[in-house]
């Protein structure tokens, strides 16, 4: 095992990127990567289901050990190679092994993509149904799954959300990417606090608060750590292309460790305030039962609008909470683009433009085949899943567990901890180098094959998480 390898390292040759003006505009755009639909609803419900405060503990320190290290190697390859993940590997060797690293890294953001900005359609729909003063019609029973059986309406509301996204990617780095981060991200992060204020506020909402703040160890189990694991996986954009991508794009002076910590801080945060706006909301509607949160992606499209329906000012708390939400998934969807943008100019040398209107091709193509999955072409289930599901499932549960696997092992044998170290002290003093040592060689690959065989393992039936 080789640990460093002598033509690893920052090349005077990398090509020069227009990237952020500054480490400010740098962290808005990857929180506003890591923070989306993940952070809001997925969240809440797994803590919901695996005991409140003791799933919060478990994932705080799981951050800590396991997260960080994972987004700070991939912030630091990005910008020593000054390429994204296809490129990046490709720095350090030409082998298969190094060509499958950096596209497996690569495909992923290209898949999430086109589902990404379905979901965000969905949103779309929600917030205008809210804008329009339809609160109640949005709680019946049956409204979500007579909107996403209709062809048109889904159609009609991804292409918006899709739209928004090209438009934003096509400004560019700065004008686009940081800019629609430096303004979306602190607006959500107020609506946030005050959605959280408001339902921690509600009658019989403190117990909510309380079972999600308080561990309860009796419900402590290996699957509270294998969903905590999977949960921070997907939250901070690890092994997505994004961070390569990004890294990329900033200069040398950039603190990389302290961006990553702010990233890292403002992600959990929002994780945090998603938690006390739906877990105490939800259990003051339902009389305190923690069940009613463990609903899956239904939970922010089917209870939680039954939840500010029984509130007062339930639709201006809805247009703010989907407003919140539309935020989020906007921000994420960008990064995913801009990651799959990045990789073609990488590979083809052709212009951003025309990179940008191949991904464009991919996300409405691929996006449409989604859309259609839920009516027009429902006949199409690849291990009885709807194409959103599966292609949910391969990104998720397979790709990004080896994905992120691979760059464990190129640090490990071809790069060289100390070279990670040297690339990240270039611009400030790596505080934290003995725990990423041992937790980049030893502790995160072991939590990757944990969440790849709990993930697999829970899609076909074996376990539960």
């Amino acid at each position: 095992m080789s640990e460093q390898n002598q033509n690893a390292g920052h090349s005077p040759s990398a090509p020069e990127k227009k990237g952020f003006t500054g480490s400010v505009g740098y962290v808005m755009a990857v929180a506003g990567s890591a923070v989306g639909l993940g952070n809001i609803w997925r969240f809440p419900y797994l803590a919901a289901k695996y005991g409140g405060g003791t799933f919060l503990l478990v994932y705080l320190i799981l951050l800590v050990t396991f997260g960080y290290p994972l987004i700070i190697s991939e912030t630091a390859l990005g910008r020593m190679t000054g390429k994204s993940p296809v490129g990046a590997f490709g720095t350090f060797g030409k082998g298969p092994h190094f060509k499958f690293g950096g596209w497996i890294n690569a495909i992923v953001p290209m898949l999430i993509a086109p589902y990404y900005c379905v979901i965000g359609g969905w949103v779309i729909k929600y917030l205008f149904e809210y804008i329009v003063g339809n609160s109640q019609g949005v709680m019946e029973d049956g409204y979500f799954g007579n909107f996403i059986a209709s062809p048109m309406g889904m159609e009609v509301c991804f292409l918006v959300f899709a739209v928004m996204v090209i438009a934003v990617v096509f400004c560019g780095i700065v004008n686009g990417v940081e800019k629609t981060s430096m303004v979306m991200m602190p607006i959500l992060l107020v609506l946030a606090v005050v959605i959280a204020v408001y339902s921690m506020t509600r009658p019989g909402a403190m117990e909510g608060v309380k079972y999600f703040l308080i561990p309860d160890w009796s419900q402590f189990s290996l699957l509270t750590v294998g969903a905590a694991l999977g949960q921070l996986f997907f939250s901070l954009s690890i092994a997505m292309g994004i961070l390569y991508t990004y890294g990329s794009y900033i200069q040398q002076d950039v603190d990389i460790e302290k961006t990553t910590k702010q990233v890292a801080i403002f992600d959990t945060s929002v994780a945090l305030l998603a938690g006390l706006m739906i877990i105490p909301a939800v259990f003051a509607f339902s009389g305190g039962d923690a069940d009613a949160l463990n609903s899956g992606p239904s939970l922010m499209f089917i209870t939680i609008p039954k939840v500010f329906a029984s509130m007062g000012m339930g639709g201006i708390v809805g247009v703010a909470f989907f407003l919140m939400v539309l935020f989020a998934a906007l921000t994420s969807a960008i990064s995913l683009m801009e990651t799959g943008v990045a990789t073609f100019q990488d590979q083809t040398g052709w212009s951003r433009n025309k990179c940008g209107v191949l991904m464009s091709f991919v996300i409405l193509a691929v996006g449409t085949l989604c859309a259609f999955g839920f009516n027009l072409w429902d006949f199409i289930q690849p291990f009885g899943m709807s194409v959103l599901d599966f292609l949910d499932f391969i990104t998720n549960s397979i790709m990004m567990p080896i994905g992120a696997l691979c760059t464990c092992l190129l640090i490990v044998r071809v790069v060289g901890r100390k070279k990670i170290g040297e690339e990240i002290k270039a611009s400030s003093p790596f505080q934290l180098q003995k725990m990423y040592n041992f937790s980049i060689a030893y502790l995160a690959p072991i939590c990757l094959i944990v969440i790849l065989l709990l993930s697999v393992g829970n899609v076909l039936g074996w376990i539960t998480i």
